[in-house]
């Protein structure tokens, strides 16, 4: 069997149904299990996984050469561990459907054949992903706020796993282990022990900080990329929550918020605090005299926000930033 290049839950009438791509062979590998679910209308995985491995005997005795030419693949299993789960490829499930009677049989079929159509026309125009993608979450009843925000949290959680991947990680468990590690940084936990001690089961960890939590976590992704992360005031009463360097000196004044209402208040101040740079800088570059040479004007400047409906910058040129968009 050629190796596996992705994985994708596919939705049956809102069903989850696991499967695999094979680039080598193009063709897509499914989680028979999932399918026996959906096809006895049975939501109790145990009871599907007992009706296949009763079915799978039966046609085994038969001398049914389908089941003995399936493979097993390790999938994510709903408790986030990954175990081996029977596949089959289109043409090999298509035959154990028949064996299987259900009402739902025929409709199926035409779903498997529609998402191989569907794999044929992403490769040809990648953006149809994207636009399946959202119709899925607007099935799901999610706002378009709420779905912009997941769209850019899923970009920028790509950004870091390609970085990640020219570095030479491979992916899979490599990926959980660093994510696993950056939460340890500012926690001392995993991510899924982090989540246990805040109470939190499927809620997303990121929507359920504080303001330390997200600076602690801002922390965290400095130290992977080689930055240094500094609270800044003064007696004038300029300050901001945090000033992100790199190594090369640039830096981007950050203002940590919870709550979406205080975005407008938070921009100000970071406006202002620019403004006060600006002002040094033309004072110095006039006086010969000054006692102060110039200061280098921060790169960006930022608004962290837990509860921020979407990603986007302000006429003013602040970037808002959902802690969704950090990493997924």
């Amino acid at each position: 069997m050629a190796m596996i290049n992705e994985e994708q839950l596919q939705l049956y009438e809102d069903q989850p149904i696991r499967s695999a791509w094979d680039e080598e062979h193009e063709e897509w590998y499914f989680s028979i299990v999932d399918v026996v679910a959906v096809l006895t209308e049975q939501s109790d995985y145990q009871k599907s996984r007992k009706y296949w491995n009763k079915l799978k005997q039966r046609l085994s005795e038969e001398g049914n050469e389908t089941v003995t030419n399936c493979h097993q693949l390790k999938l994510k299993a709903a408790d986030g561990k990954r175990r081996s789960t029977d596949v089959a490829n289109t043409e090999q499930l298509l035959r154990i459907i028949q064996s299987i009677p259900s009402k739902k049989a025929e409709p199926f079929k035409l779903w498997l054949a529609q998402v191989g159509k569907d794999r044929i026309e992403e490769t040809l125009d990648p953006e149809l992903i994207a636009e399946r993608l959202v119709a899925t979450y607007e099935r799901k009843g999610y706002t378009r706020e709420w779905i912009n925000q997941r769209l850019q949290a899923i970009s920028a959680r790509k950004e870091l796993t390609d970085e990640w991947k020219n570095r030479g990680v491979s992916g899979g468990k490599e990926y959980a282990f660093l994510t696993d590690e950056l939460t340890k940084a500012w926690s001392g936990m995993t991510t899924r022990q982090y989540k246990s001690h805040k109470g939190l089961k499927k809620e997303s960890l990121r929507d359920n900080m504080s303001t330390t939590e997200l600076v602690l976590n801002l922390l965290a992704y400095a130290e992977a990329h080689k930055a240094r992360v500094l609270h800044y005031t003064d007696d004038t009463g300029i300050e901001a929550d945090a000033v992100y360097q790199l190594e090369d000196g640039r830096y981007a004044l950050i203002e940590i918020k919870v709550g979406a209402n205080k975005i407008s208040e938070a921009e100000k101040s970071l406006l202002k605090f620019r403004s006060v740079i600006r002002k040094h800088n033309e004072e110095a570059l006039k006086n010969p005299d000054h006692p102060r040479s110039t200061y280098r004007e921060p790169t960006s400047l930022i608004v962290i926000c837990a509860n921020a409906p979407m990603a986007f910058t302000t006429d003013a040129g602040v970037k808002i930033v959902p802690i969704g968009c950090l990493k997924d």
